[in-house]
């Protein structure tokens, strides 16, 4: 059976010149006058990039599987990560370039969301948040606030993040993944 434009859903996967696109929002508009249409938000599965596209009720589409797989973070050999299927215990090495600035997150154990088409990795995915210890900053000055400023700290991965000045070396931190930024300090 062809599928259409009006079998858009939410997570759905479309293959548009060549290059696979998750939805991310979409609405089946009915004007008054004129056709029928769907109006979308739709994100490039490996770079990230988002953009809104409209196409034509009815319009034919090629509709993609993608399987999403909770995996663990086991070691990096050389240019790839090695990832474990929990539930299989399969191991999947996967490029340096899929991962990008992410590893600097990136411990051992984290459990990630790894995208797969046709058995081909095309996205890591990390928590929102993770728990780094700082190996290396500036001592704390007693009095300092959150709200007094903020000086470098290298984590356990190796990245460099700006923490409060009332920080420590040896601390636990959370971290956001997506820009690095501290959220607050662990027990």
């Amino acid at each position: 059976m062809a599928q259409t434009s009006n079998d858009i859903k939410n997570g759905s996967v479309i293959n548009l010149d060549g290059k696979l696109w998750t939805v991310i929002k979409f609405q089946h508009v009915k004007p008054g006058k004129g056709p029928a249409f769907v109006r979308t938000t739709i994100k490039d599965v490996l770079s990230g990039k988002i953009v809104d596209r409209t196409f034509n009720a009815g319009m034919k589409m090629e509709f993609e599987t993608v399987d999403n797989r909770t995996m663990q973070f086991s070691y990096r050999d050389g240019d790839a990560f090695v990832f474990m299927d929990m539930n299989t215990y399969d191991q999947v090495n996967i490029p340096a370039s899929l991962v990008g600035d992410q590893e600097n997150y990136l411990l051992e154990g984290t459990d990630c969301i790894i995208s797969f088409h046709d058995g081909n990795p095309l996205s890591v995915e990390l928590p929102a948040s993770v728990v780094l210890t700082v190996t290396e900053t500036e001592p704390g000055v007693q009095g300092n606030r959150s709200n007094a400023g903020t000086k470098p700290a290298t984590v356990e991965t190796g990245a460099e993040i700006q923490v409060p000045l009332f920080v420590g070396q040896g601390e636990k931190v959370k971290v956001d993944t997506r820009d690095g930024s501290y959220l607050g300090r662990e027990n």
